[in-house]
């Protein structure tokens, strides 16, 4: 009986050490603590992938006062970059959105490489390339074993999962998806995913980071296509079909979807800025990855991506781009 007293004894002490404020209140301001000291050793940012997506991204860290190393193999790639980020940067300056000595700043902040390597000194590397699972798990493991050990790894993947692209690593605790709407500097969603293993003080350093971005933060479990694509490629694959079965012309589609749900773009006219071939990506993962037949890819998608229809980025995808002066085409829908 004084054996089992004991025990009981033991037991509230450890649940009133466990549930007490003062404990919880500890704890808590312990790990927000350590996040701020992280986050205040944050002065370096890498980007890999020097497209509309990582452009815009190294555009962000830059004009917040932080170092940056853009990174892409194809320097042709970061000429565009540069000039974008540059143009951006202007426009934001006669806006009157940053001052002119943040832009100046911000282009002397912008570093340019080919070289992975040179990412080595980053406090957080953000990975902005093709939607693809097999090039970022190896693009992954060639970052785990180039970063610093105190390094975050995070994705800005819309739909793959962060759990098996932590798993190419060897700090998967420090692995987490870090999701930027297009274009990275104007959208004001930060979208975290958080892998199996990804740690409290790596989740609040990049939630906090996001937030210097000035972004509004939302945090998704690690499933198929987050919370964001969930919702939106399903519906732009159905306008896909809707168009595809002849339902109705691609500007009434858009010019319905806009003026009856206020969108701001038509599903159309949106897939075509994001990249067809990206949400023919983000469809194919959440075909898999769900298991459910409503997630197939409709055939006129897949039809356009395999012409090299992919959007804005080529000139020519459900609308035609290559002349401006010119109306988009009202061709069929089928090729």
């Amino acid at each position: 009986m004084k054996y089992l007293a004991k025990i009981q004894s033991l037991r509230k002490s450890v649940e009133w050490w466990m549930t007490g404020p003062t404990t919880r209140e500890h704890l808590e301001t312990r790990i927000a603590g350590d996040s701020e000291k992280k986050m205040a050793e944050i002065k370096c940012v890498g980007v890999v992938g020097a497209g509309q997506m990582g452009s815009g991204i190294a555009q962000l860290a830059a004009t917040n006062g932080l170092d940056v190393w853009l990174m892409d193999a194809d320097r042709d790639a970061l000429s565009r970059a540069t000039a974008a980020i540059s143009s951006s940067v202007k426009r934001f300056v006669s806006k009157g959105l940053i001052a002119k000595e943040a832009g100046d700043d911000a282009m002397h902040r912008l570093r340019l490489t080919s070289n992975l390597q040179d990412l080595c000194s980053a406090d957080i590397i953000v990975e902005a390339i093709v939607e693809s699972e097999d090039v970022k798990k190896k693009l992954f493991k060639d970052l785990d074993g180039i970063a610093k050990s105190s390094a975050i790894l995070a994705s800005n993947t819309s739909s793959i999962s962060i759990t098996r692209l932590a798993s190419a690593t060897q700090r998967p605790s420090q692995v987490i998806g870090m999701h930027f709407m297009n274009p990275p500097p104007i959208m004001k969603l930060v979208e975290i995913i958080r892998g199996t293993d990804t740690s409290d003080e790596t989740f609040i350093a990049t939630k906090a980071l996001a937030e210097r971005f000035g972004k509004t933060t939302v945090c998704s479990q690690d499933y198929a296509g987050f919370i964001v694509n969930r919702i939106l490629m399903p519906m732009i694959n159905e306008a896909f079909h809707t168009l595809y079965t002849g339902v109705a012309t691609k500007e009434d589609i858009d010019s319905g979807m806009k003026h009856g749900t206020n969108h701001p773009m038509g599903p159309l006219e949106l897939a075509d800025l994001i990249g067809l071939d990206v949400c023919l990506s983000v469809m194919k993962v959440l075909h898999q990855g769900l298991g459910d037949s409503k997630y197939a890819p409709c055939p006129l998608l897949v039809q356009y991506v395999d012409a090299g229809r992919l959007g804005r980025k080529r000139g020519i995808g459900v609308y035609d781009y290559r002349n401006a002066t010119q109306k988009p085409l009202t061709a069929s829908p089928r090729l």
